[in-house]
């Protein structure tokens, strides 16, 4: 039996650039070393605990599902090393992404630029490039874009409980725990009231994935700050 569209895994990965660099892993040796390179500013999407995500959904790099995809059921933790250029990784470097930002930009969002730093800005990742005056020239490329990359991705397992799929695509598509309850092929999830409709976006998604009517349960907003 092969691993197909769909189907859930939990894995173990580092993701390295041509000359050695960790840019993501969730492995804590691995990541120990990211954290080491970068400063506080820049964010990394995993923690040291292996990752349950759903095959061919967008919840991993394309690049690295296309090849896992075809693959045999491991009966035993599997390791392989993937090797993907620009084009099936983090895509080629954009000119068009090196802009000027003038330094008022920056005293308004209290982030004090420093050649070399990555920071966020709005929500996406740029690194500075240059300091003239006022005149800040940031790149707003992925850090690891125009570079071939490595993979090392162990496949420890195909999960099989539903409840564990639940919890992984909560993970991916609200960025948080979500207390939810499975019942007569319904999702009953908890969510404040003021994130209603923004969940309900996610309905066919839910349903096309793991099979599940999604059933909203409103729930007092938390005021705990």
């Amino acid at each position: 039996m092969t691993l197909k569209q769909k189907d859930f895994i939990e894995i173990e990965f580092t993701g390295k650039t041509e000359d050695g660099e960790v840019f993501d892993s969730n492995v804590k040796e691995d990541l120990d070393e990211l954290h080491k390179e970068h400063n506080h500013d820049h964010e990394h999407s995993h923690e040291s605990k292996p990752f349950v995500f759903c095959l061919g959904e967008g919840m991993f790099l394309k690049g690295v599902e296309d090849f896992i995809i075809g693959k045999l059921i491991p009966s035993k933790p599997t390791e392989y090393l993937i090797e993907l250029p620009p084009e099936k990784a983090f895509g080629i470097r954009n000119n068009q992404l090196i802009k000027i930002i003038p330094m008022k930009l920056f005293r308004e969002n209290n982030i004090n630029p420093i050649k070399g730093a990555t920071f966020n800005f709005d929500g996406r990742i740029a690194k500075i490039i240059s300091i003239s005056g006022g005149r800040i020239i940031v790149d707003f490329n992925n850090p690891v874009a125009g570079k071939k990359v490595f993979y090392k991705i162990k496949i420890l397992r195909k999960v099989d409980d539903l409840n564990e799929k639940t919890k992984a695509m909560i993970n991916f598509l609200f960025r948080r725990d979500l207390k939810f309850e499975i019942k007569d092929k319904k999702l009953i999830l908890e969510i404040e009231k003021p994130f209603r409709q923004f969940t309900e976006l996610f309905s066919e998604k839910l349903k096309d994935v793991l099979g599940l009517e999604l059933e909203i349960k409103e729930i007092e907003q938390n005021k705990e700050k």
